[in-house]
């Protein structure tokens, strides 16, 4: 019996990291996205909170108290498991539209975070372009409603831009979220839909990259093809993930790029695709490394140029 209880000991001692990384740390991310959920539930219910956090009741929005709430909640869970920093703020506009390019991690964390900083320090929210698949998902219609989540056809994003919203877009979506690795591929095969958004509406493109973001949680696609088969027939996430590891994120917002008359959408597209590449290599020490991004909580060594 004595000899079966340290066998046991042991098979968990070496089954125990597969469960936290595979099951337990995606699963905290889960239960973050629900817990906003119930917050902004309870929120919109319950007057007297918004009351207690605010004089007086914005007609116009009357999500600010909730998404307030929530941003102080990922804000802090950012900057406690993941020492979470943002350079290049003040790139982006006071007032007035603006739209972001960002590179689209396994999860997409640093968006969760910059939109949460952005609402706390400059009182503005980022409208998020996000795949269909989320409007499925069971107790999230409340998120996508008080964050302005939207499936973001090239007519819906041009209207936000020109109603004055910064809007983020990660024209690599999901593909590039399941497919790319920490190399950090960009994958947006052809897609230009956001080129001539920002042409349409004339506004200046920021691009975003955040360091670590694919240490700190990662897909298992081996083998590729099989899981890109199931991807093109579903068009859901279904390719495993695993990580949560508190590795350091650094979110960088590049100069804004400004559209020319003259430039066609494909143009524009691999202009912002460049910007976007060059502040990959500026950060990102390739290949991506856990373990180095996980010292980079305490130390960091300079990146040779």
């Amino acid at each position: 019996y004595q000899l079966d209880v340290l066998y046991l000991g042991w098979v968990f001692s070496l089954v125990y990291p597969v469960i936290l990384t595979i099951f337990i740390l995606p699963g905290l991310i889960l239960l973050m996205l629900y817990l906003s959920a119930l917050i902004l539930h309870i929120y919109r219910h319950r007057s007297k909170v918004f009351d207690a956090l605010h004089q007086s009741l914005d007609q116009r929005d009357p999500w600010v108290g909730g998404r307030n709430l929530i941003g102080l909640l990922w804000d802090a869970h950012g900057i406690i498991w993941h020492g979470y920093e943002v350079t290049g703020l003040e790139n982006l506009p006071e007032s007035g539209p603006a739209l972001i390019i960002y590179y689209h991690g396994a999860l997409p964390l640093d968006i969760y975070y910059l939109v949460s900083r952005v609402i706390l320090l400059k009182k503005r929210l980022i409208v998020c372009v996000a795949d269909r698949f989320l409007e499925k998902i069971p107790g999230w219609k409340v998120i996508l409603e008080a964050f302005k989540i939207t499936p973001g056809t090239v007519s819906i994003c041009s209207d936000m831009l020109r109603q004055g919203h910064i809007l983020s877009i990660s024209p690599g979506g999901v593909r590039e979220a399941l497919f790319s690795d920490n190399n950090y591929d960009i994958l947006w095969g052809k897609r230009c839909g956001f080129a001539k958004v920002a042409l349409q509406a004339n506004v200046p493109i920021i691009p975003m990259f955040t360091e670590n973001l694919r240490e700190a949680f990662r897909t298992f696609i081996w083998p590729q093809w099989f899981w890109l088969r199931i991807y093109e027939f579903t068009r859901l996430p279904l390719v495993p993930l695993y990580g949560g590891f508190p590795v350091k994120l650094r979110t960088h917002l590049g100069r804004p790029i400004i559209p020319m008359a003259d430039e066609t959408p494909d143009e524009l597209a691999a202009r912002v695709k460049k910007h976007l590449y060059e502040l990959i290599h500026q950060h990102q020490r390739l290949p991506g490394n856990i373990f180095r991004s996980l010292v980079a909580r305490v130390y960091e060594k300079p990146k040779e140029q």
